[in-house]
This record gives C-alpha cells, sequence and structure tokens, in this order.
C-alpha cells in the first residue's frame, strides 16, 4: 500500500505545528520494513487534484493508494474529488483547523484518534457513499440558500482571522451561528422561487433553503440531520419554507440541535433535481458554488473512508 499525505498549511495557526506533524510521519515510516510514503502540500484550492493524480501514477500496477487529507473540511473535500472514480483508492481525515465536520459521524469524543498515524495506517476503511453534483463530489452536506450565504459569511472572516479560528476552535461554532442570523437579516425574509423533483416526486415550491445531507453533523457543532449515515444510500433532505425573522430565530437553535423545525419537510431521497432562475448558492462540505440548474445524487459506497479503531458509522455525531 502506497501512503500519501496532503498538506493544507492553512489549517495550522503555526508552522511550527505542521512541521511537527510530517516530521512525526517521517519518523513512523522510516522504522517500517518497507516505507512507501508521500508527503505533499496543497497551496491552492484543488491543488490536491492534480497531487493525486501524480501520485497515483507513481503507485505499482494494482496497488492501493491511501490518501490522508490533513486539515479540515477543505483538504478532505479536494482528495475527496481526487479520488473518486479511480481504482485501488482510500481516503483518510487526519483533522485539524476550523472544522472537521464529517469525523463527527464517528463521535465528536473520537476525533482525536484520527491524528494517531500508526492508528490510521493500519485501520481499515468502510464502503461509504458521496454526494455527486454537477462535477464534482460531497462527503458530507450540501446546502442551498440562507445557509450557504452564512458560509460565505463566514469564509470571508475565516480569509482575515484564519490564525485566530485556528487557534480557538469554538470561534467558528458561535460565530457560524452568528453568520446564519446576519444572512437571515441582510435579506430580511429569505426566499426563492425552485423547481425541485425528488425521486421523480415534485416539490417545487418557494423555500428559504434546502440542506441535503450525506452525515449529521456540519457547522462547527451543529447536528442539523442527526439520522443521516454515510453508508445507507440515501440522502435527508430539508426543505425549509419561509419564515419571518423572529420564527426564524425561534426554530434556529433547536434546528443546530438536529430537531425538525415546524416549517421543515424532511424527505429521504437517492436523485434531486433542482432549477432556479435566480443563482443557486451551493454549499458543498464548505466551498461555494453557483448554478441555475442542478442535479444531485448519491453514489453508494463511491469511496472507501479509513475509519480507525475499528469505529463504524452511528446515527449521530454529537
Amino acid at each position: 500500500m502506497k501512503h500519501v499525505f496532503v498538506f493544507n498549511p492553512k489549517s495550522f495557526a503555526q508552522k511550527t505545528q505542521m512541521d511537527y506533524i510530517i516530521d512525526t510521519i517521517g519518523q513512523f515510516f522510516r522504522k517500517q520494513e518497507r516505507p512507501h510514503f508521500s508527503i505533499q502540500i496543497s497551496h491552492f484550492p484543488r491543488d490536491a487534484i492534480g497531487i493525486i493524480k501524480r501520485e497515483v501514477t507513481m503507485a505499482d500496477e494494482n496497488e492501493t493508494v491511501r490518501v490522508y487529507a490533513v486539515g479540515g473540511d477543505g483538504i478532505l473535500f479536494d482528495c475527496l474529488n481526487g479520488i473518486v472514480g479511480l481504482p485501488n483508492m482510500e481516503l483518510a481525515a487526519v483533522p485539524y483547523g476550523k472544522t472537521n465536520d464529517f469525523l463527527r459521524v464517528f463521535g465528536a469524543d473520537k476525533m482525536q484518534f484520527f491524528r494517531d498515524i500508526g492508528a490510521l495506517v493500519s485501520a481499515n476503511a468502510l464502503p461509504t457513499d458521496v454526494i455527486a453534483f454537477g462535477s464534482n463530489y460531497a462527503i458530507n452536506t450540501l446546502t442551498i440558500g440562507m445557509e450557504s450565504l452564512a458560509v460565505v459569511n463566514m469564509n470571508n472572516f475565516s480569509r482575515k482571522h484564519s490564525g485566530l479560528l485556528n487557534r480557538f476552535t469554538f470561534l467558528y461554532n458561535f460565530l457560524f451561528t452568528i453568520s446564519s442570523m446576519t444572512a437571515l437579516f441582510d435579506h430580511v425574509v429569505l426566499r426563492q422561487q425552485y423547481n425541485i423533483v425528488i425521486d421523480n416526486v415534485d416539490f417545487s415550491g418557494e423555500y428559504s433553503g434546502i440542506n441535503i445531507a450525506n452525515g449529521p453533523c456540519y457547522g462547527g457543532n451543529k447536528s442539523a440531520a442527526p439520522m443521516a449515515r454515510p453508508d445507507d444510500g440515501i440522502l435527508h433532505t430539508l426543505l425549509f419554507k419561509p419564515l419571518g425573522i423572529l420564527g426564524t430565530l425561534f426554530v434556529l437553535p433547536n434546528y443546530f440541535k438536529g430537531k425538525i423545525p415546524s416549517n421543515c419537510k424532511l424527505l429521504l431521497a437517492k436523485k434531486l433535481e433542482i432549477r432556479s432562475e435566480l443563482p443557486l448558492q451551493i454549499q458543498a462540505d464548505g466551498e461555494i458554488f453557483f448554478d441555475t440548474n442542478l442535479t444531485i445524487e448519491v453514489k453508494p459506497a463511491a469511496v472507501r473512508f479509513v475509519a480507525v479503531n475499528n469505529l463504524t458509522y452511528g446515527k449521530a455525531g454529537g
């Protein structure tokens, strides 16, 4: 097996921390009988995709390549999009940075285990579904509407204060909630007309947001779809009817804790077709896209994801 570690340097408050982890990985593999590993740095969005393709060409024929995304959700998104569709690939996450939402499917108290390089190297990989949209893939969640605008607000803040958020990750959780409220006040009552077909049933109408979940957690410490599992071949889809400011402020706290609001319809879906005359602002694993015509579907067992200590996918991340 070949082990490829792809680092996002922006996930580390100090370069010395990243250098220490790189040194730890090197020391671990140099003790192995046949060390076959590579350490790479991703310098810009999607850089990891090219890195992975180059590493695959240098692997032995039919050799399994295990790719480790070292950082936060952004580098995991890039590595995922680098391996989907390639044979003999596995994906692992080494959590650093502001958020590692997908890993919370195993339990928030298990996050630290994924920093154990020895445990990751020897761990098994689980068949894992992904969300396909356009030519992209997400492993955790895709949102459209108000929550996507909240992520845009957070991304703008993160670019200016990334060091602060990396040092004090609890700030991300607080600021995401503030960003959601800011999105609401920016638009007074956020609403958009969507033509939506879900598994051949029409759900067209006016909505403030759409949340399509493959995993239960997102936004730092939110558990908006607690029953979602990334190995059941189903996308938990939440459609939000518009509410006024006070109504939205009332339901947000419980929604972030996993309680379905009264203005929300929960559907279990395999394929969604979403159209709008206005641009769709799409958030996928923290990355932002725009489109007006979108097909989203689950790809069952599209990747194999490494789970330490014989962990399996639970019903809620916590």
